[in-house]
């Protein structure tokens, strides 16, 4: 099956479901974004400080479905253990994260609309403002009767966790300046960011700080966990069908694949391995800064993780996260216990076989550490406690005062080098199991009897920077009038890598009519010293490119698919202003209202289709197969996270390359595939606009 890379899903049908024509939806789309707005003060909107002041949970218990969700919630409220307005909040830290279900379960279980509005609203003006937007985002997603809803763009939101200190102060700036008519010059200005790389460079990796630090890769994986919580439960609240654990796997695979094409292109070669009693070789300094002026943690070059559980002077009380390097050890051996020994236990002492169908998806739970775990507290929470030790973060004295690293948040996870050296050697247990395990693919597996594809062709691959606008005016404070009125603004640009549009074509013969399905993969084809990469070692490399059911007739068929529709990434979001402005400030909403489909999508960003390349051309590969259709079986016609209705079929996520590969040749002989060599380039001209803009403008 094909996990619509990998992030929702909803999206398509949802589009379809709320065509709208109705005032009564697009009134409550605006509602919903207008709680997302300055995120880091209290909301000025007339309606919410009344309904802030005068809701009571304690007298509306009958309002929600289970009422014990309320009691648990009022106890975190009467007893004063919620995490104050102003401080850091983090879903990886145990505390904020029992305080954060407990708020999206009193969301979740209202029992209508109105109920859950009002809540969402008493909640913006009295609970952690990090802790109340995941909170909020993810019942937004798994509500059936908010599902549909678009949810506004991340780095707009949360601007401090996308772009750079100086950016942030150079808005703050601005708007101190802006007074009204006497500083009207300072109003909607445009400030050119840079990435770190540009002027701190502690690694070579940094160079990549372009695409690590992209706003649409870091916001498609912030979105990716909100519709797949690690903490959630599959059985409570609907997931089995989507195959969590098996998504997990592909998902980080395909993530380590591409960063490993972008990486080609720079001359780097393969991630790098690290050992955990071993100095770790790459440092980071994130240059961010927190909404409360804490700086984001440094990681210097060769870290001594094996050294971090010494507290230096600190308490530990019960902050377990000071015993991580303890934690991520014991951990990392019951993992290799379950791989090599094919079963895992339960809690009540069962055994659960992971060489069976499902094994993968088990396993993925387990190593995920979510609540469908086969045992979650022995098997345990690997990647929270590996993100503390590697993030290089201060223990904190109480969780009130929590300085998370990078790592700590979905939001900067894959800003740091370290997360995907992390995450190889995370992938590398899922690898050792199916070496275990699985059955190698032969000719018999592969075929698809009486289809032939007969040739490939590309247009000429070319990648380009050029300029990406979103705003930034939720990176200041301003007056509850300016609030209200939207009388500030800022915006920033950044350059991003894009590719000029193309199409490709796939010639196909069959002997008769029939359902096909297309699989379309992109992958590297020579080292990074140019050396041919056998497929044995190099399957795990393979990127997903496109994915789609096609009609074959009998005879001569040719495929033509131009770059724009492949579905499984995602467009530039319209910024959050722009989209607010022109749905709801100048359009009458007595007239049909309808949204792009790409404020629901949360996929690869599209600029992303293709790695950088190099001026002279990269080497690449593109792999075609053509296989027999086989529908995945949803069952529910509603296109929400856990109905299955995302997938295109019901082969492996991946398949062919969700295994390893042994018999090699196979691959290049049978018909109904084949292998294109394709070269990348790069042209500079964006490059050079930007170092235009930098001799005129205030970079930052």
């Amino acid at each position: 099956m094909r996990l619509i890379l990998v992030a929702l899903l909803a999206g398509l049908c949802a589009v379809s479901a709320v065509s709208v024509h109705s005032t009564n939806y697009a009134q409550k789309q605006k509602d919903v974004w207008r709680l997302f707005k300055y995120i880091n003060q209290p909301s000025y909107y007339k309606d919410h400080v009344e309904i802030a002041h005068n809701y009571h949970l304690s007298k509306n218990v009958a309002a929600y479905s289970k009422p014990e969700v309320v009691e648990q919630f009022y106890k975190y409220w009467q007893y004063g253990k919620l995490l104050p307005r102003g401080e850091i909040f983090s879903v990886f830290h145990g505390e904020h994260l029992k305080q954060a279900v407990a708020l999206f379960k009193l969301f979740y279980y209202a029992n209508d609309y109105e109920t859950f509005y009002t809540t969402a609203v008493w909640a913006r003006n009295h609970i952690n403002e990090g802790m109340f937007m995941y909170s909020l985002s993810v019942a937004l997603i798994h509500r059936p009767d908010t599902y549909y809803f678009s949810l506004p763009p991340i780095y707009e939101i949360y601007p401090h966790y996308f772009y750079s200190t100086e950016v942030i102060k150079k808005a703050q700036y601005y708007k101190q300046m802006y007074s009204g008519q006497q500083g009207s010059e300072y109003n909607d200005k445009i400030i050119y960011a840079n990435y770190s790389g540009h002027y701190l460079n502690l690694h070579p990796e940094q160079s990549l700080s372009y695409y690590m630090e992209d706003v649409g890769l870091n916001s498609f994986y912030y979105y990716y966990n909100l519709y797949y919580p690690f903490w959630m439960s599959g059985e409570e609240f609907n997931l089995k069908y989507d195959n969590r654990g098996e998504a997990f796997y592909y998902m980080y695979q395909q993530i380590l694949a591409r960063y490993y094409l972008e990486r080609l292109s720079h001359g780097f070669g393969e991630i790098e391995n690290f050992d955990w009693e071993v100095p770790f070789e790459t440092g980071y300094y994130p240059s961010l800064c927190y909404p409360n002026g804490l700086h984001f943690p440094t990681r210097p070059n060769y870290a001594h993780l094996y050294e971090y559980f010494y507290n230096y002077g600190q308490k530990y009380g019960f902050n377990k996260y000071a015993n991580s390097y303890s934690y991520v050890k014991d951990f990392e051996r019951r993992i290799h216990d379950v791989i090599d020994s094919g079963y895992a236990h339960t809690e009540s002492g069962q055994t659960v076989e992971l060489f069976s169908h499902h094994g993968l998806n088990i396993l993925g739970n387990l190593i995920e550490g979510n609540p469908d775990s086969p045992y979650y507290h022995y098997y345990g929470a690997f990647q929270v406690f590996a993100r503390h030790l590697l993030g290089y973060s201060q223990q904190p004295l109480t969780y009130f005062k929590l300085h998370p690293s990078a790592l700590e948040h979905f939001e900067t996870s894959l800003r740091d080098p370290a997360f995907y050296q992390l995450y190889k050697k995370l992938l590398s247990y899922f690898i050792r199991y199916q070496a275990n395990h699985k059955h190698y693919y032969n000719e018999h597996d592969l075929m698809y009897q009486g289809v032939e594809v007969k040739n490939v062709e590309f247009d000429s691959l070319v990648t380009y920077f050029d300029y990406f606008y979103a705003d930034l005016s939720n990176a200041v404070y301003v007056t509850p009038q300016e609030f209200v009125q939207d009388s500030f603004k800022v915006q920033v640009a950044q350059q991003r890598l894009n590719h000029k549009p193309f199409t490709y074509k796939i010639y196909v013969n069959s002997d008769r009519e029939t359902d096909a399905v297309v699989k379309v993969f992109l992958g590297p084809k020579y080292d990074e010293y140019g050396r041919f990469i056998n497929l044995t070692d190099n399957w795990m490399n393979f990127v997903q490119f496109d994915h789609f059911v096609y009609k074959l007739k009998a005879g001569d068929n040719i495929i033509s698919r131009d770059s724009h529709e492949i579905y499984n990434y995602m467009h530039d979001r319209t910024s959050y202003y722009e989209l607010y402005q022109k749905a709801f400030g100048v359009h009458d909403q007595s007239h049909s209202f309808q949204f792009h489909h790409d404020q629901f999508w949360y996929g690869y960003p599209q600029r992303y289709m293709l790695p950088m390349g190099s001026r002279g051309g990269m080497t690449y590969q593109f792999y075609v197969m053509v296989s027999k259709q086989l529908p995945y079986k949803t069952h529910t016609t509603v296109p929400m996270v856990g109905s299955g209705m995302q997938y295109v079929d019901s082969y492996p996520m991946g398949y062919p390359f969700d295994r390893p590969v042994y018999w090699e040749q196979v691959f290049y002989d049978i018909p109904n595939s084949y292998f294109h060599e394709v070269k990348i380039y790069h042209e500079h001209h964006g490059y050079e606009q930007h170092l235009e803009h930098e001799a005129t403008h205030y970079m930052v």
